[in-house]
């Protein structure tokens, strides 16, 4: 198959993939689109939202679409990082002891209000984020892939909470909102109660094969040299601003490349342009930055992408 008819066939399954999300979720193609970006660039996404919005629909729905095991973790003071991890435990029968997996070992995990754990907890998930493996007693685990985590957190509630730390922060490829629907969404969704498809109903669109695929197509959508210097130039412009007090690391310059290239590929085309860039920058650099004197980060990400050059 050639390269256009190849593109041709994975756009037809990513459609698919949005029409059978769609069918539980209402109103929300432009955080499906962003959470798919997320997905498909190989990284992690974190929802900023009040309850009762659909994240966990989101989140279940997903991993129904793909064929994937879902896990769900409620991040409370109490939960250990072995709680998430997984832990050895003394099996009797045979005197020995015996791994018990941890939620981690899945293909879709909702970390639901990951503020609320503990910073011990919570950095039990940076090694399973980034290298894809957990390591207890010693010994070092693979988790599924794909492997993606969605963690949300309330941005009203501060009470009892535990902010995350920039490491943690710089691990989410993107970060989102889907917001409150509006009033002619939240109708439809009243309108269909009775009709709507259970998430425990929905059928697989793709597998974990052609989702496998998916990611390495993302990964060859062509970034041509002046586009890098221009993820580049907006990267360095957070550390030379003075209204940020932390810039984005080189690792968020990766992770710009790469949702650029995912949302390039949702937009059916084997190459990346500008507008790409400035379509997913705002939710690639914002929550990596630590502005100063309570600006806000979204607003800041909108200003350089004003005064920054564009090639």
């Amino acid at each position: 198959m050639s390269s256009q008819g190849r593109l041709l066939s994975q756009s037809a399954t990513i459609d698919r993939l949005r029409e059978n999300l769609g069918r539980t979720i209402v109103g929300k193609d432009r955080a499906i689109r962003l959470v798919l970006v997320a997905l498909l660039s190989g990284g992690h996404a974190l929802l900023e939202d009040v309850p009762g919005v659909g994240k966990t629909l989101l989140a279940k729905s997903l991993a129904k679409s793909i064929g994937g095991k879902f896990q769900r973790v409620q991040c409370t003071p109490d939960l250990l990082p072995t709680d998430i991890t997984g832990t050895n435990i003394w099996n009797p029968r045979t005197g020995d002891f015996e791994f018990l997996p941890g939620p981690v070992f899945a293909n879709v995990l909702l970390t639901d209000e990951i503020n609320r754990a503990t910073p011990r907890t919570q950095s039990a998930l940076l090694e399973v984020m980034e290298e894809k493996q957990v390591t207890v007693d010693g010994v070092s685990r693979s988790v599924p892939q794909p492997f993606f985590v969605i963690a949300t957190q309330n941005p009203i509630e501060y009470q009892g909470t535990f902010p995350l730390p920039e490491a943690q922060m710089d691990r989410f490829n993107l970060s989102l909102s889907l917001g409150y629907p509006t009033e002619a969404e939240e109708l439809q969704m009243l309108q269909q109660l009775h009709d709507a498809v259970p998430v425990e109903n929905l059928e697989p669109c793709l597998s974990l094969d052609e989702l496998r695929e998916l990611c390495v197509s993302c990964g060859s959508i062509a970034v041509e040299t002046p586009l890098q210097q221009y993820i580049l130039n907006l990267v360095r412009a957070t550390r030379d601003d003075d209204e940020i007090t932390l810039g984005v690391s080189p690792r968020g310059a990766v992770a710009l490349q790469k949702a650029t290239q995912a949302y390039a590929f949702l937009e059916g085309r084997d190459y990346a342009i500008p507008d790409d860039v400035k379509s997913i920058a705002p939710h690639v650099l914002a929550h990596r930055l630590i502005p100063t004197g309570g600006r806000k980060a979204q607003a800041i990400v909108a200003r350089l992408l004003e005064t920054v050059a564009v090639p």
